[in-house]
């Protein structure tokens, strides 16, 4: 143990050393007012992402690995000749000046809001009983070992606005049912862990939503079409999202079938007949470890109502919001459709894409809330002071996010300030052919979520460069119009199901670490079942989904051809594990 960290120091002090050099060394060449600082900078205005993507790969700290990667940048722009000292000082100065221009964007404000309510929210449903009830429910239906499975993967649909909730929820819920009918703790985990990040990924109303909108409109500003509704592009890409459609679809077909392969076979073909649900020789005490703020009191009585009314609530208000929000933001021709025919498919599509969805996703969140607690308050369930420790508590459970969010917006500022989407353009846009960008975004993004254990942090690095990327690429090959937005959608898609990819493989991810303490399994056991899983589905979103979409073949002619390899795969090369 000593020796690792010996030499995780030595790693640490070499990249310091080699950070320091990198970082000064713009004083020397570079001590002047630059007007493109791509130019100016050259190579050396990768040092930004650079250092943000070794950190994370060194030190396993997302946010650490952001912050100084966005000091690196600050850096750069701020040497004043040969006085390190002040530029050390004005970096500093400058790169806090970044994060509270970050936060005082009303976009990014209002992002930071709708995250915090939505965590605030959650709490309350769960200490109410409403997740609980609904997963109860199902649970109580489950009678065969494949029903079992296939009821646990419903209930991630149902608990689909927030990845942490999905697994702290439905692991506890289910796992007396599938240890009761001999199903694998590994499997259990593996399709919590499956139906978290992958569903919240895929859902227009949750957590991760303004995060990935915020990212999106950034990014499109940098290339000059601030006009951009990052909503409509955001519901562009969901057939794009091929890792996460895939793993859900594999999900249902190897628990429907009872088929395994790799070592998910032994360990559900130990289960089955030894009824050992975990494997005897590895430690699996983990505990669920739900705080006591989210606990339902004893004796109350658990209702899906006290779940589904406030989730509705949220989703009812989130359209009728985006609808009056985008409406009264409507000029010029989509006006006059508006007028025309107000309820028609057209003018719905309009005001949807001019709704500003950060402020309208708060206001239903925190409607939301409100219904929630009144519920709560009406049932005797909690008082008004327990009600909003609750909800304080689900706020602060997603500051960490808030922090994420803020280190991403102010690394992308950075980016821009020095130039590197500007220099990769011009670099790779004559060089890289079209048809390989996404899946190369695909790899990269699962290597450094891999790395980080975080889809957010990786989103954050990606996505500033993969748009005018994909743009510049796009546009050189002779794209343009509808095709050339569809690349770009395609490679958004990309990124953001790529950083989804990395995060279920990694053993640092922090929704695998709450799979497997929720299904009560040895975390180890459960990545090393869930890995080969993962790479499959992996290998086929980039076979039959990246490559292929980038040649302009159709994603509705794609997804079906997927599915199909899926379940020839699992049909021919898995191996039932009862008689």
């Amino acid at each position: 143990m000593q020796g690792l960290i010996f030499k995780k120091r030595i790693i640490l002090t070499k990249f310091f050393k080699t950070f320091m050099l990198l970082a000064i060394l713009p004083i020397a060449i570079f001590a002047a007012d630059a007007k493109d600082n791509s130019v100016t900078f050259g190579a050396l205005t990768l040092i930004p992402p650079l250092v943000a993507i070794v950190l994370a790969f060194v030190t396993r700290n997302v946010i650490f690995s952001l912050f100084m990667g966005i000091f690196s940048g600050t850096f750069m722009v701020n040497v004043s000749g040969s006085n390190i000292f002040a530029s050390f000082f004005n970096a500093f100065v400058d790169m806090s000046g970044k994060m509270v221009g970050s936060l005082a964007d009303s976009w990014n404000a209002g992002i930071v809001l709708q995250v915090l309510t939505i965590g605030g929210m959650i709490a309350v449903i769960t200490k109410m009983g409403g997740p609980r009830a609904i997963a109860e429910k199902l649970a109580a239906k489950a009678k065969t070992p494949a029903s079992a499975q296939v009821y646990t993967w419903i209930m991630g649909f149902f608990i689909f606005f927030d990845d942490y909730a999905n697994s702290l929820v439905v692991g506890p819920i289910m796992k007396p049912v599938t240890d009761k009918l001999k199903v694998a703790r590994e499997k259990l985990a593996f399709i919590i862990d499956s139906t978290a990040a992958p569903i919240a990924g895929l859902a227009l109303i949750s957590t991760w939503v303004g995060y990935e909108l915020s990212l999106i409109k950034d990014a499109y500003v940098a290339i000059g079409q601030p006009e951009v509704n990052a909503f409509a592009v955001f519901v562009e890409t969901l057939p794009y999202r091929f890792y996460n459609i895939l793993m859900l679809a594999f999900v249902f077909i190897s628990a429907f079938t009872l088929r395994e392969f790799g070592p998910m076979h032994a360990a559900a073909k130990r289960a089955h007949e030894t009824g050992q649900v975990t494997d005897p020789k590895t430690d699996s005490t983990l505990m669920n470890q739900e705080n006591s703020f989210m606990l339902p009191k004893e004796g109350v009585t658990y209702s899906i109502y006290n779940a589904i009314v406030p989730i509705f609530t949220l989703i009812i208000v989130a359209i009728v919001g985006f609808y009056m929000n985008g409406a009264s933001a409507l000029e010029g021709e989509s006006l006059k459709i508006l007028e025309a025919a107000p309820y028609s498919f057209a003018a719905i599509r309009e005001a949807f894409g001019a709704a500003d969805a950060s402020i309208v996703i708060f206001e239903a969140a925190l409607l939301a809330s409100l219904v929630a607690i009144g519920m709560g308050l009406q049932q005797k369930i909690f008082s008004l002071h327990e009600a909003i420790e609750t909800w304080v508590y689900g706020v602060k459970a997603l500051v960490i996010t808030a922090v994420i969010l803020i280190l991403a917006w102010s690394l992308s500022a950075v980016m821009k300030e020095v130039g590197t989407a500007a220099y990769l353009v011009a670099v790779l846009s004559d060089a890289t052919p079209q048809f390989i960008l996404p899946t190369i975004i695909f790899i990269l993004g699962s290597i450094i979520s891999f790395s980080t254990g975080t889809s957010y942090g990786t989103m954050g690095i990606l996505m500033p460069l993969t748009i005018p990327l994909a743009n510049a690429i796009g546009i050189n090959t002779g794209l343009e119009g509808a095709d050339l937005h569809s690349y770009i959608v395609l490679n958004v898609g990309a990124v953001l199901t790529g950083a989804i990819f990395g995060d279920h493989c990694s053993p640092i991810s922090d929704t695998s670490i709450l799979s497997s303490m929720a299904s009560s399994c040895n975390h180890m056991d459960h990545i090393s079942t869930q890995l080969p899983y993962a790479l499959f589905v992996g290998a086929v979103a980039i076979l039959c989904g990246y490559l292929p979409a980038a040649f302009g073949v159709s994603v509705y002619l794609l997804l079906p051809l997927g599915l199909a390899v899926m379940y020839l795969v699992i049909r021919f090369y898995g191996k039932p594990y009862m008689d």
